[in-house]
C-alpha cells in the first residue's frame, strides 16, 4: 500500500474544494510533498496554472514586487530571491499557525484567501487619437490567480517589514484575514475591493 502524498509529509490534499468555478482549472492542487519542482513549468506557455498552488505562493513570496508609498519604496522586490528553502521554511511553520488558529486544513485556508483576493475586473488604459483613458476589463482566470498571489505576498511583506511581526506570523496572519474575506485586516482583500471599485467607476 502507497502511504499518501501530504504537503510537507503534515497536510493532505484530499477534500480540498475550489469554489471559484473561473480558477478552479488553474488552481493545481496535485499532492505534492516538497513545493519545489526547480522551474519545470517556467517556460512552458500558461505554465503558471501548471505549478501546485502552495509552490506557486512560495515562488511569489521570494519576489513580492515593489511597493511605494508617493515616490519612496517601502521595500523592493527580490528581498528573499534565491532563498527558496528559507521561504518554504516560513509557509511550513505558517501553515502551522494556521491549522492551530483555524482547525482547519491550511492548504483550504489558502485556496479561500486566493478566492476572496482575485480581482474579477481590471482597468486598462486604451489610446484614442493621443487622449488616454482609463477602461475597466474582466480580467481572465490566470491574471486572477496572480493578481490574488501578488496581494497575498506584497500583504504578509508589509506587515513583517521593519517590524517585530516575523514573516511567519505575517503569513499567518494575512492568509487567514483573507480567507475570512477581512478588508480591515487583510492587505489582500482591501486591494481586490478598491481595483473592483475603480473599474466599476470607469465603466
Amino acid at each position: 500500500m502507497v502511504d499518501e502524498i501530504k504537503l510537507f509529509s503534515k497536510w493532505s490534499f484530499d477534500g480540498i474544494k475550489v469554489r471559484d468555478r473561473s480558477l478552479k482549472a488553474y488552481i493545481n492542487l496535485r499532492p505534492i510533498i516538497t513545493p519545489h519542482t526547480g522551474g519545470k513549468w517556467q517556460k512552458k506557455l500558461f505554465g503558471r496554472g501548471k505549478y501546485n498552488i502552495v509552490e506557486l505562493f512560495v515562488n511569489k513570496l521570494m519576489v513580492t514586487g515593489h511597493n511605494k508609498a508617493g515616490k519612496k519604496h517601502v521595500f523592493t522586490s527580490g528581498r528573499n530571491t534565491g532563498k527558496k528553502m528559507m521561504v518554504m521554511s516560513h509557509v511550513e511553520s505558517a501553515f502551522g499557525l494556521i491549522e492551530k488558529k483555524t482547525k482547519q486544513n491550511p492548504i483550504q485556508i489558502l485556496i479561500r484567501a486566493v478566492e476572496h483576493s482575485a480581482p474579477k475586473m481590471e482597468i486598462t488604459t486604451v489610446e484614442y487619437g493621443g487622449m488616454r483613458t482609463p477602461v475597466a476589463v474582466d480580467a481572465s482566470p490566470l491574471r486572477r490567480l496572480s493578481l490574488a498571489m501578488s496581494y497575498l505576498t506584497k500583504g504578509a511583506a508589509k506587515k513583517s517589514n521593519m517590524k517585530k511581526t516575523t514573516l511567519t506570523q505575517a503569513i499567518a496572519q494575512e492568509l487567514i484575514a483573507a480567507a475570512d474575506n477581512d478588508a480591515s485586516a487583510s492587505f489582500a482583500v482591501d486591494r481586490k475591493t478598491m481595483s473592483e471599485k475603480q473599474a466599476e467607476a470607469s465603466r
